[in-house]
């Protein structure tokens, strides 16, 4: 499979048809150039939406014929995958991923979404505005070919648990899926949890079965994965903030003309503000709305501070390890 397709190419199937071969720009006027994006979410998701800005404002900065493609409900695999795939330039030229799936190729890259790492949305924001975490995108970008072209999400994470958490001691032992990146794995640990990595697309069924307990994640993809079926108290431990980077294969983009270029930068940095707008926006009124329908209960957890406290040590010995100790210290500054 290919990173681009033309129109005027052979016609095949669905999804064959996405992933034609690239040729030279410009060598056929008919030919028009068709972008793959990739998403886990239907179009109702902040960051399926996000993408779907992308696209439309790279088609008003373009000024050119340029077709886009998005795969939606998991069609092309998980975030994961999107991540291998741009790194290889191809299959997905664009995707929202966690950073914690960047980890395999630079180590700092799971810093940018680690726990604890905001006081609150307003800091958050203050952190993204002042882009703090440049040197790690460069990281990013010349170790896995990928480039994070703006800052998305905006929700707060929280956990989803079979049975209401709230505080430490009650916390102990909870078998609790996290991303795969270490530092969630470490940083659950040192709050006294079991954590556990599992496939995000496994998480409602490992519930279930009584593999896990709890899961952590924001208001979105609770809702999205319908988690609350299975595991509908959920814990405000308040833990992270969400970013979730809309990202860009390197690969890809140096084969673009300069103009395009341009096009995709504006317009990431645009669609990805949105996307925190509307994630942000929409977080509490998502959780409002579940517990008024019965589908979960909001559990106040009262040891924040003290679990906090647990983490700082092992979030400022991981800052260390990866050389980005002045952006964590930047960080706490402002």
């Amino acid at each position: 499979m290919h990173r681009r397709s033309f129109i005027g190419a052979a016609s095949a199937t669905a999804a064959a048809s996405a992933f034609g071969t690239f040729g030279i720009i410009g060598r056929a006027s008919a030919q028009t150039l068709t972008l793959n994006g990739a998403s886990q979410f239907d179009d109702s998701h902040p960051y399926t939406m996000a993408m779907q800005r992308f696209a439309e404002l790279v088609q008003k900065y373009y000024g050119k014929p340029i077709n886009f493609v998005i795969h939606k409900n998991s069609a092309l695999g998980l975030e994961k995958q999107y991540v291998e795939y741009m790194a290889q330039g191809r299959a997905v030229d664009f995707a929202v991923a966690s950073p914690a799936h960047m980890s395999t190729f630079s180590r700092s890259a799971p810093f940018i979404d680690a726990p604890f790492l905001f006081r609150d949305l307003a800091h958050w924001n203050k952190v993204l505005d002042q882009d703090l975490f440049k040197p790690i995108a460069d990281d990013i970008a010349a170790k896995a070919g990928v480039m994070l072209i703006g800052y998305g999400g905006g929700g707060v994470r929280n956990i989803f648990a079979t049975k209401p958490v709230t505080n430490l001691a009650e916390m102990k032992g909870l078998k609790v899926r996290v991303q795969g990146a270490p530092i969630w794995s470490k940083t659950f640990a040192a709050a006294g949890m079991a954590p556990t990595v599992i496939a995000y697309n496994e998480v409602y069924n490992a519930i279930q079965n009584g593999v896990i307990e709890a899961g952590e994640n924001e208001a979105a993809g609770v809702e999205q994965m319908k988690f609350y079926e299975v595991a509908p108290q959920l814990n405000m431990t308040q833990h992270a903030i969400t970013i979730r980077p809309l990202c860009f294969s390197a690969k890809t983009f140096k084969g673009l003309p300069k103009d395009l270029q341009d096009a995709v930068v504006r317009a990431g940095k645009e669609a990805a503000t949105y996307g925190r707008e509307v994630e942000s926006g929409g977080d509490g009124k998502r959780l409002e709305t579940l517990e008024a329908a019965g589908k979960l209960k909001r559990i106040t957890f009262t040891d924040r501070d003290a679990m906090k406290k647990l983490v700082d040590p092992v979030m400022a010995a991981y800052a260390k390890e990866i050389g980005a100790e002045g952006i964590l210290a930047k960080i706490n500054a402002i």
